[in-house]
């Protein structure tokens, strides 16, 4: 989801680049209906799993997609074996654009190279559409990661939220407390630790946390006990799926918490964030540091060299993102928002 979120950016350059133009993009269809109506796109064109899961399923689909299109150009930006095929199926009079990888040296007319250490993922994507764009335009904006969400489904999510109890006259902090993946997810300990010490200083904020059923909502809950059980912690309020996700991030005065999709969804929808990010996650690469809106982070590089992070396993690393380290980046934080 954060990288395609991020890849609005390219999108939206090569349409302010090439007004005429008009593009499909393809996506899992789990992932579709976050990027529904955007300006720069004309349709989204979907697999499902099940799709995904039959080789010779998948393989006569693209074959139809690209066969059908009429497509003038391909931008691969994963470049695997499976997206490839979408470049064998294409037109001889396409400009097939991908990733520098071993097996892609006769498929593509230009080739990237991967992302440069530290580079961020914006200026990676922006350097695909490169070939596309006309002369003078290649140093224009390619920050504008925008989500399409219309007024209608923005006041609905917010008479659902007045409904839960949120007094928009406050502060609404919408936090993201644990991860999908285990190896991404903070101590839980921690995590109850900070908001305790952020509920004591800003006892009029009132806090969203978002999380995914299963593992996600038992982690949640435990933190929510943990903070016992606080009337000012919302822990029912749900987003029932991504685009009203993308409401309750609009309606949000800010984020706190782990760095990943639901993050990228805020920062699409204009809100500041504040995040932490794990081991093994580039701060530079994933984490577009602007000050509008403001978005900032703690990574373990802040904390270590990195030859003292090679020595260290990732439970290690991620220890050293302590509640005092972080608490001391979110307090920054909020009295820049002056909350």
């Amino acid at each position: 989801m954060g990288d395609t979120i991020l890849a609005l950016a390219m999108l939206s350059a090569l349409k302010r680049a090439l007004p005429d133009a008009e593009t499909d993009l393809v996506l899992n269809d789990r992932l579709a209906p976050l990027f529904e109506g955007h300006p720069s796109l004309r349709r989204i064109i979907t697999f499902s799993a099940a799709e995904r899961s039959s080789f010779l399923r998948y393989a006569l689909k693209v074959r139809r997609v690209m066969r059908s299109g009429h497509y003038d150009a391909l931008i691969d930006m994963r470049s695997t074996p499976n997206t490839t095929l979408f470049a064998l199926f294409g037109s001889r009079r396409m400009m097939r654009i991908g990733l520098k990888k071993a097996y892609t040296r006769w498929l593509y007319d230009y080739r990237v190279p991967r992302s440069h250490l530290g580079e961020s993922m914006l200026d990676h994507n922006f350097r695909l559409i490169l070939p596309l764009l006309p002369p003078g335009s290649r140093d224009m904006e390619h920050r504008d990661f925008r989500l399409a969400i219309s007024e209608t489904e923005m006041n609905r999510f917010r008479a659902y939220m007045e409904s839960e109890g949120i007094d928009f006259r406050r502060p609404v902090m919408l936090a993201g407390v644990t991860a999908k993946l285990a190896e991404k997810t903070w101590r839980q300990d921690s995590m109850a630790e900070v908001l305790r010490r952020f509920m004591e200083r800003f006892p009029d904020c009132q806090i969203i946390f978002n999380y995914a059923s299963g593992r996600e909502e038992t982690d949640a809950r435990r933190i929510w006990e943990m903070l016992g059980s606080d009337k000012r912690i919302f822990i029912s309020l749900r987003a029932g799926s991504m685009r009203e996700l993308a409401c309750m991030a609009g309606l949000s005065t800010f984020y706190f918490g782990l760095e990943g999709g639901a993050r990228h969804i805020v920062q699409a929808m204009g809100r500041p964030s504040y995040c932490i990010v794990a081991p093994g996650i580039r701060k530079s690469v994933w984490l577009p540091a602007t000050d509008s809106p403001l978005t900032r982070g703690v990574a373990v590089t802040d904390l270590a060299t990195a030859d003292k992070l090679a020595v260290m396993n990732r439970a290690e690393q991620y220890d050293l993102i302590t509640p005092d380290v972080v608490w001391d980046g979110l307090l920054r934080f909020c009295e820049q928002l002056k909350i």
